[in-house]
């Protein structure tokens, strides 16, 4: 267990006056006194570990500080892939060649490896609606130079394989030795759904194709649950593992592809025109507009049999995705990110935006991957570690948008708004830090990766829209469901959200909990806590455990109550101003905490000269059992305003008592 508390429930009518300071009239404490009745309040309890997180601290792989412990390990893969696109027959066909590196300290008889597009596949578990094109044809499987045989077919002896869902299980020839590693040979097919992986991937008309999902990859087995297998059921989004990439993507001529990674041979599938504007837009702080209407059907050199090979590499990422298009404008500029190397110089990516002419709000897509990527840069702590940022317009395959590495599809925007798409565009790409280098377990755990980035998304707006607070909006969804009484908690799974609760408990109420978080540390311990986290788990494996236990290192606080009660629970919090009366000595404020979520409250006081005092009720007062804490202000200024969390930082279910005037 993580500690004992000295609480859980405690009489909760008792009257505790708060011993407050601030400069000029300083408000004064006094004795306590019990309560007139005796109603209980509910105590948050400490958040315990489960059994799997305790031994790994145990194990030192995790440590109580939230950082790797110096026992952390994780696995590797190399793989080589490549795919043709038959884009007459909505048709991919590829090969991987998988090397797995077994970092742990176990023996592993089988390897598992998820097959995303088996979510199309019939029979398969889904909790949404998909089209059902059959999913992948598995023609051959090779496990250590040896074919595997399938076992719904009936073999038995040597390599065996067998596909349950959108997991695929091998059982290899030898043991898996700690140190050591085995070669994976798969050839595969599928159909190309229309708006895939629940509007992930797909095509639309004739000249756009985005392929995510599209190759077999290893499951992730790390130190805390062993092998992730959670079926890819449609809504809960994925666990990854990191490798390196090389892949060849074969297409007709006159398609361009842009993939994750950097691309290896641009000189032999580039018009030359085209890619002197690539490298041009690649020096350029303005928007080069790499591909026009006039390039279309001449953009790509002449292929072989009609036939491009496209190679890219991708270092040190957990996914790659890719695009092709014959009919998409290519905008395209570079945006500076920080020192990624240390050598004292300003580093750069490249801001790309893909789009076609359906798609009209996009003339400014570059510019808003520009700002979001060099601005999140700044704020993460962390420079964005990659060559480009690729935004691709899909209309009719995706509504909003999807992130993977380097790349996120996004819709066309036509029936909303400019500031919608730089909204969206700020999303996916905040994403790039969570999940992407923050390497997160998003199908268990939503909220890390979504509600983490929400809240970057919002501090990006709010520099790019200046005056608006993009935090408080978020607050107010947040707000909306809780008022309802139809929330779920944040720590429940991913796929296992009550009807309509998922989006709440995975994006806005997440992103809102930074925001009062950051309003109980104080924005400088805050940011410390916040960047020092990404810079400890960078493409490593964090638990929801690992975060709590890293803001309570660095702010050296106990946070449980926090955890607790916004996390595990629907608690709400409401804090009112109870009473403001004159006495012989002064000014008497009362507040009252009319819910049950216990945090500090920050007050300000408006005396009638103009003068502002601002003190805090540290949370400690109704962790003692109190609902309400009475200070005095000695003097005869007269009182003309007392407000609760005058920044609206916390989010609290009735604001209509949260101010008094006389």
């Amino acid at each position: 267990m993580k500690r004992v508390a000295a609480f859980s429930l405690a009489i909760a009518g008792t009257a505790v006056i708060a011993a407050c300071a601030s400069s000029g009239q300083k408000p004064v404490a006094e004795s306590a006194t019990p309560a007139a009745d005796s109603a209980r309040r509910t105590l948050p309890y400490p958040v315990f570990y489960p059994a799997d997180f305790e031994a790994a601290l145990e194990d030192g792989t995790r440590s109580p500080g939230g950082v790797p412990g110096s026992g952390y390990w994780q696995q590797w893969a190399d793989y080589t892939l490549t795919a043709r696109i038959f884009p007459e027959d909505k048709r991919l066909a590829g090969s991987a060649t998988i090397v797995y590196h077994n970092n742990s300290p176990d023996t592993l008889p089988v390897v598992f490896l998820q097959l995303s597009q088996n979510l199309h596949a019939e029979g398969v578990p889904r909790n949404i609606f998909e089209e059902v094109t059959g999913g992948v044809e598995l023609s051959r499987v090779v496990a250590g130079g040896v074919e595997a045989g399938e076992i719904e077919a009936g073999a038995t002896q040597g390599a065996l394989y067998s596909v349950n869902g959108t997991v695929l299980g091998v059982r290899l020839p030898f043991l898996l030795m700690p140190g050591g590693a085995v070669e994976l040979e798969i050839e595969y097919s599928f159909t190309i759904p229309r708006a895939g992986a629940s509007s992930r991937m797909g095509w639309d008309a004739d000249n756009l194709f985005f392929l995510a999902y599209w190759y077999p990859q290893m499951c992730v087995y790390d130190d805390v649950v062993g092998w992730q297998t959670d079926p890819f059921m449609g809504r809960a989004e994925f666990y990854m593992g990191y490798g390196d990439y090389d892949l060849t993507i074969e297409v007709p001529e006159e398609w361009v592809v842009v993939a994750t990674g950097t691309l290896q041979n641009p000189d032999e599938v580039l018009a030359p025109a085209v890619h002197e504007r690539l490298q041009r837009a690649e020096r350029s702080d303005t928007i080069v507009h790499v591909i026009g209407a006039d390039d279309f059907g001449r953009a790509t050199r002449n292929g072989e049999d009609g036939l491009l090979a496209w190679r890219f590499s991708a270092e040190n990422v957990r996914d790659v995705a890719f695009s092709v298009t014959r009919e998409s404008f290519w905008d395209a500029g570079r945006t500076p990110v920080g020192d990624r190397d240390g050598d004292g110089s300003v580093d750069y990516a490249r801001a790309d935006a893909l789009y076609r002419e359906l798609a009209p709000r996009w003339k400014n897509s570059a510019r808003y991957t520009q700002h979001a990527i060099s601005f999140l840069s700044d704020y993460t702590g962390f420079p964005y570690p990659w060559p480009h940022m690729t935004a691709l317009e899909g209309a009719n395959i995706i509504g909003g948008g999807m992130e993977f590495p380097m790349f996120t599809l996004i819709g066309s925007y036509n029936q909303s708004t400019d500031s919608a798409l730089y909204y969206v565009t700020a999303h996916e790409e905040a994403h790039m830090w969570f999940p992407m280098i923050i390497g997160l377990d998003e199908r268990r755990y939503a909220w890390m990766d979504e509600g983490t980035t929400t809240f970057n998304e919002n501090q990006a707006k709010i520099d790019f829209f200046p005056g608006v607070n993009f935090d408080v909006i978020d607050q107010r969804g947040y707000l909306l469901m809780a008022r309802s009484g139809n929330e779920g908690e944040m720590m429940r799974r991913s796929d296992y959200h009550y009807d309509g609760a998922y989006g709440v408990a995975s994006y806005s109420k997440p992103a809102t909990m930074l925001v009062a978080l950051r309003g109980v540390l104080g924005e400088r311990t805050f940011l410390e806590a916040y960047r020092s986290f990404i810079q400890a788990w960078a493409y490593k494996h964090p638990y929801p455990w690992d975060l709590f236990n890293h803001f309570e290192a660095v702010s050296g606080r106990d946070l449980d109550w926090f955890w607790r009660s916004w996390y595990y629970e629907t608690w709400t919090l409401d804090q009112a101003v109870a009473s403001v009366t004159q006495t012989e000595d002064g000014t008497r404020i009362v507040i009252a905490d009319l819910g049950l979520v216990p945090m500090p409250v920050h007050l300000r006081i408006t005396l009638a000269g103009g003068d502002v005092i601002d003190e805090v009720i540290p949370v400690g007062v109704w962790l003692s059992g109190a609902k309400t804490a009475a200070m005095n202000l000695p003097g005869d200024a007269r009182v003309v305003r007392v407000e609760i969390d005058p920044e609206s930082a916390f989010p609290d279910v009735d604001r209509a008592n949260n101010a008094w005037v006389p």
